[in-house]
């Protein structure tokens, strides 16, 4: 039997982060340019239920009944074989690798997971749809970050650009005109389940503060939305900027992201705003396709370990 691959992009969050736990909209968008990938080879000289898993990146090379139940990795693999009712998965070595940087907001969890479960479903002979793998891909985002958005799963298992309200059904948003964006990351890991940690608990401290600022903010992405339909590029650059000046005032900022946003702004940048977790991890900013090489150099000189440069549109 041949090995069964499967791919899934990074994601970026373009407005909306945080506030979307608390019901506001959200848009982000697919990355493909970084992507996580899972290969399945059979390997019927070992006993049944025999799978190898092996992720390079995290210094995994063990099988499977020897991971603890709350493993990501395992739990991915688990969900599938407990979805088709499987008793045992036939041997195999599942082999994980992924280019996406890890707590950094682009989403590396939840790439991880579809890969694993589009494979796995695969090998199987049963491939889940797209609203079966980003079900099942929410519930393992649980033990990466305790109360996801599932904003991750959605844009990531779905790849398509994304409108999304929790608990509402997905809404591709539509980009009649494609723009430019470039990422820069600052090098600094940061959990989102940390920073969404951090908010909550402040929240619970002062909801009526917290509340106002997440309303704001999802005016914002109503706003965004209107303007990436509208093909209104300055007004989008601004309305960044705009997020990026709510995003501190949760305290979900740092320095590092401070600095590479008005970096960004001072190269040329349309408009700029952390994007993720805070903290850490991403920041992301709107450009010219004439300035995009520009701001990325400007990023990289000014602190950014990696800058990835990135046109969004509808067709990924």
């Amino acid at each position: 039997m041949p090995a069964i691959s499967a791919t899934a992009p990074g994601k970026i969050i373009l407005f909306g982060e945080h506030a979307v736990v608390y019901n506001q909209p959200a848009i982000a968008v697919p990355i493909s340019k970084v992507k996580a990938r899972t290969i399945i080879t059979a390997n019927p000289k070992r006993k049944p239920g025999a799978v190898k898993v092996i992720a390079p990146n995290v210094g995994l090379d063990t099988y499977l009944d020897e991971l603890p139940q709350d493993e990501p990795l395992a739990a991915a693999i688990r969900s599938v074989s407990h979805t088709l009712k499987l008793s045992t998965i036939p041997a195999c070595d599942i082999r994980i690798t992924s280019k996406i940087p890890i707590a950094a907001g682009m989403g590396s969890g939840a790439a991880v997971t579809i890969s694993i479960i589009r494979a796995l479903s695969a090998f199987l002979g049963v491939p889940f749809s797209d609203e079966q793998v980003s079900k099942l891909t929410y519930e393992i985002e649980k033990i990466h970050h305790g109360t996801p958005s599932g904003i991750d799963n959605s844009v990531i298992a779905f790849n398509k650009p994304v409108y999304y309200i929790r608990n509402q059904p997905i809404q591709t948003l539509e980009v009649p005109q494609p723009f430019t964006v470039v990422i820069g990351d600052t090098g600094i890991q940061s959990p989102t389940s940390t920073t969404v940690s951090n908010v909550r608990n402040a929240w619970r401290d002062n909801p009526t503060f917290y509340e106002s600022i997440f309303g704001q903010i999802g005016r914002i992405v109503q706003d965004a939305q209107r303007a990436i339909t509208g093909g209104e590029f300055k007004k989008l650059g601004l309305l960044l900027d705009k997020n990026h000046k709510q995003l501190q005032m949760l305290g979900v900022s740092s320095s590092e992201l401070d600095h590479l946003v008005n970096v960004a702004k001072s190269a040329g940048a349309l408009g700029a705003k952390l994007s993720g977790g805070g903290g850490g991890g991403n920041m992301i900013t709107l450009v010219t396709s004439e300035s995009a090489e520009q701001v990325a150099d400007a990023l990289q000189s000014e602190g950014a370990v990696n800058t990835i440069i990135s046109v969004i549109s509808s067709t990924i």
